[in-house]
């Protein structure tokens, strides 16, 4: 932390249900009315919506009096300004934290889950009662962090992305793209030019999520990574096998150096991360885009 500084609490939050509602609806009358048409009650989006509420204020209230503080809602993540001293609370889903770790250098998270038991919890490891005791312990560098693994995206011009759970790199619709693929690993080199719905490459805490899906379904299985560990593992989806392209090289893992290189054989590819598909990189024909292990981490702070 600053010498200099006070610490700022940055808190990072989502819309709820309910805010989301109101935004389509205008009122919680029209908002009811649009929901008992389909079989639902209010009821339930109301109360996930106190929930919600209830965390953020216990997470307001465990601010210290002397501390800086700063607000910033998921959409504008890629605008926010994070600072050296920053402690960042994320309040919501496990998916939040993936969403703010992105734009970090290394500053800790919080993780708050505001509706325990329904969350998976794997990122929002904390209540928000526990938060007023974890401040004081993260600002002395006190408080005990795990270190989690992030991939990197980085094209020939040097843009790049990274990210917490995966990067996808495809087509915007998840239509087919068309592209070569190149990967060593274990110091062999492999090439094959593919059709397919896009590639996913994930670390050891997208392996809970996105990566776990795509590999249950596989018949041969990979070795997925544990959350710390510097390393990645890799999906074609759907590859098609034509007289020009190949679905043999669909899955596999990057240890180490490893890595893994996309050409773009059709125009508006993008790759982006954990979802945030408006914060992207674009691929002409012909643009490279390497895949590896990112050199920070995520620095996420244990209850």
């Amino acid at each position: 932390m600053s010498a200099t500084l006070a610490p700022r609490v940055v808190v990072v939050r989502r819309p709820s249900e309910l805010d989301e509602l109101l935004a389509r609806h205008g009122t919680r009358a029209a908002a009811q009315w649009y929901l008992r048409a389909r079989g639902r009650d209010l009821a339930e989006v109301v109360d996930r919506h106190e929930a919600l509420q209830a965390a953020l204020t216990a997470v307001a209230a465990a601010v210290p009096a002397d501390w800086r503080r700063g607000t910033v809602n998921r959409d504008d993540l890629p605008r926010f300004l994070f600072g050296p001293e920053d402690v960042v609370v994320a309040v919501g889903p496990d998916g939040l934290v993936a969403n703010v770790a992105k734009y970090l250098g290394g500053q800790p998270v919080v993780g708050v889950d505001p509706e325990p038991g329904r969350n998976a919890g794997v990122l929002v490891r904390c209540t928000g009662d526990q938060v007023a005791a974890l401040l004081p312990a993260v600002a002395a560098g006190a408080a005990p962090l795990r270190h989690r693994a992030m991939v990197r995206a980085t094209l020939d011009d040097g843009q790049e992305l990274v990210g917490l759970n995966e990067v996808y790199v495809g087509h915007p619709s998840h239509q087919s793209a068309r592209y070569l693929l190149d990967v060593t690993s274990d110091g062999r080199p492999r090439r094959e030019r593919q059709s397919s719905s896009g590639v996913v490459v994930g670390t050891g805490t997208g392996a809970t999520g996105w990566c776990a899906s795509i590999a249950r379904g596989r018949p041969a299985a990979v070795a997925l990574p544990a959350p710390q560990e510097p390393a990645l593992c890799w999906f074609v989806r759907e590859a098609w096998p034509s007289p020009v392209t190949g679905a043999d090289l669909v899955a596999g893992r990057l240890d180490g150096t490893d890595t893994l290189e996309l050409t773009a054989e059709s125009d508006g590819l993008v790759a982006f991360a954990d979802g945030l598909e408006t914060d992207r990189l674009t691929l002409r024909w012909g643009q490279r885009v390497r895949l590896d292990v990112a050199p920070g981490r995520l620095a996420l702070v244990e209850p």
